[in-house]
């Protein structure tokens, strides 16, 4: 005689074709518009109700956190001299990726086996990847409002003048809200090609490790690695803050940090005396940053403007390749 299988013995684990069957679907049956423009907007819902009952906008105070660590350490001198405003230009804008990554490299991979049904129900892919890009650019807007409310709670101090836009703050929210956006989109579209949430988070660190020694802040860049530079958010991203920060216009403090060490040193003192008096001071440092000026960085709005528009193309293009690699999810046997 056979037993009867308790339903509480957990028996073998399904196949991946099974939980699928199983999983809740991206478009509630018997909503299923044909326009794309209706399944963006029922996707979007989804999207906002994970944010509030999943608790996704736990990505915004995670960015608050990370931005006052980072202003804890280098808002000082932010701003204020070139070699503070390139080690902050590089603080901020590895803010700015790595929010933008964590938002979104599990976005797409932990939900692909719904994906791939829906799509055989009616699933416009580019209403799909629509929905997170709208979805994504508030996330990233609301990580760089709070972000620069810390860093002015902080004690950083802004410029006044903008180069786009009279004002400063709002050139400078675009500016971080294009790295963080375009971040989130590399992302988004390695998302979309790896397996599982596994590889994705594998996948992660060595994306950062590549913006990091490919910003040209941290390694000096020649030859290759210098064009192979060309196609990252850092440099870019570094391009942007650096040239809104007027960082032509700011003095040099390296050359006279190295003199000040000097003035014990016998026959010399009485030079180093004269160089760091206040009268002399700044006037030094000024000579000493016209000697180290970058023409990539002058405060000229096409130089921004070349910024942002490199910002949108990378964006653009890993959203193009992330949608195009879903519309044959069909064929993927994984």
């Amino acid at each position: 005689m056979s037993e009867t299988p308790n339903s509480n013995t957990q028996g073998p684990k399904q196949p991946i074709a099974a939980q699928a069957a199983k999983a809740p679907e991206l478009i509630p049956a018997g909503a299923k518009p044909t326009g794309r423009r209706g399944q963006v907007g029922i996707y979007l819902g989804k999207l906002f109700r994970i944010f509030i009952y999943e608790k996704d906008w736990k990505f915004i105070p995670m960015a608050a956190l990370i931005a006052f660590i980072v202003a804890a350490v280098v808002g000082r001198n932010l701003f204020r001299s070139m070699e503070g405003t390139t080690i902050g230009s590089l603080a901020l804008v590895s803010v700015c990726i790595w929010n933008g990554f964590f938002n979104s490299i599990q976005s797409v991979c932990r939900e692909r086996a719904i994906i791939k049904r829906e799509h055989r129900s009616g699933l416009h892919i580019s209403a799909y990847m629509g929905s997170h890009m709208i979805y994504q650019a508030f996330i990233c807007a609301s990580q760089v409002v709070v972000s620069m409310i810390v860093y002015k709670a902080m004690g950083v101090r802004y410029p006044a003048q903008g180069l786009i836009t009279p004002w400063f703050l709002s050139d400078f929210f675009l500016t971080l809200f294009l790295i963080t956006y375009t971040s989130d989109m590399m992302a988004l579209m390695v998302s979309c090609i790896v397996k599982d949430t596994t590889s994705a988070m594998t996948a992660m660190p060595f994306l950062l490790i590549i913006m990091l020694v490919f910003s040209g802040v941290a390694f000096p860049l020649k030859g290759a690695p210098s064009r192979i530079a060309n196609f990252t958010i850092s440099k870019w991203g570094i391009f942007a803050v650096c040239t809104l920060g007027n960082f032509n216009s700011l003095p040099s403090t390296a050359l006279m940090s190295v003199i000040r060490k000097l003035g014990g040193v016998p026959l010399v003192g009485d030079v180093v005396a004269v160089i760091t008096s206040p009268e002399y001071a700044y006037r030094f440092e000024m000579w000493a940053a016209g000697m180290v000026q970058k023409p990539e960085y002058a405060f000229t709005a096409a130089n921004l403007w070349k910024d942002w528009g490199i910002l949108i193309a990378i964006a653009l293009l890993c959203a193009a390749v992330g949608t195009l690699i879903l519309e044959n999810i069909d064929r993927d046997k994984r």
